[in-house]
């Protein structure tokens, strides 16, 4: 697998929000969303060819931390996230996998991180017309959520652009059926601590009137746009 890095940060968004982690960044992703913060990991892949036991020793770097984190670009189109998930709970890590939720693997695994990609997350047509057509493709497969929700604890994290984004989000659980409101999150999309601001506002009111959970981005406000956080 190609690794773009392995760091020791905290858990900027969701449910383990200020928890200590080790991350592990696979580069490449079957997606191509306009806002990606990681084109390192999805536009230009870049890193090291890794074994799994190359990644485990990575994370052994810091063998205090007992919580890891797989993130991308997307970790489940590799066909060795299985044995590395394996390896890392046989070895007693604590594992969240982050997924836009589009690839199954029999993988281990504490707490699925899905964030589905709505309409409107494919890049222009005009300027990548290949990769609009393969995103709008590939982003919603319903039979792999379901399936991911069924057998894992679970957050969902929605990307909130513009106001447009809650109605998208409304027909989106509405297709999925049951699910628990208190594991939905909506994140304002930005890369910046204004970015956030500008969107955190409406987007929490929307959260406490419908029962979902609002999702900051911890480590835009505490680290800015930098790798390796």
């Amino acid at each position: 697998m190609k690794i773009a890095e392995i760091f020791h940060s905290r858990q900027g968004e969701g449910l383990l929000t200020g928890q200590e982690s080790v991350f592990v960044r696979l580069s490449g992703c079957n997606l191509r969303c306009w806002f990606c913060d990681t084109p390192y990991a999805s536009w230009r892949p870049e890193g090291a060819e890794m074994s799994v036991a190359e990644i485990v020793d990575g994370v052994r770097q810091f063998d205090a931390c007992r919580h890891v984190v797989l993130t991308g670009g997307e970790p489940m189109i590799f066909d060795a996230i299985a044995p590395l998930t394996h390896e890392l709970r046989q070895a007693g890590w604590h594992i969240t996998i982050e997924t836009a939720g589009t690839q199954d693997q029999p993988v281990a695994c504490d707490l699925m991180s899905i964030s589905p990609k709505l309409a409107g997350s494919a890049p222009s047509a005009e300027e990548h017309p290949r990769w609009h057509a393969l995103h709008e493709t590939r982003r919603h497969a319903p039979a792999v959520i379901a399936r991911l929700m069924r057998d894992y604890p679970h957050q969902l994290k929605f990307v909130i652009d513009t106001r447009d984004d809650l109605e998208r989000v409304e027909a989106y659980l509405n297709e999925l059926g049951e699910f628990d409101r208190d594991r939905v999150l909506l994140m304002p999309q930005g890369t910046t601590a204004e970015e956030l601001a500008s969107r955190s506002e409406w987007i929490e009111r929307y959260c406490q009137d419908r029962g979902y959970r609002y999702c900051p981005r911890r480590q835009i406000e505490w680290y800015g746009l930098a790798r390796g956080t």
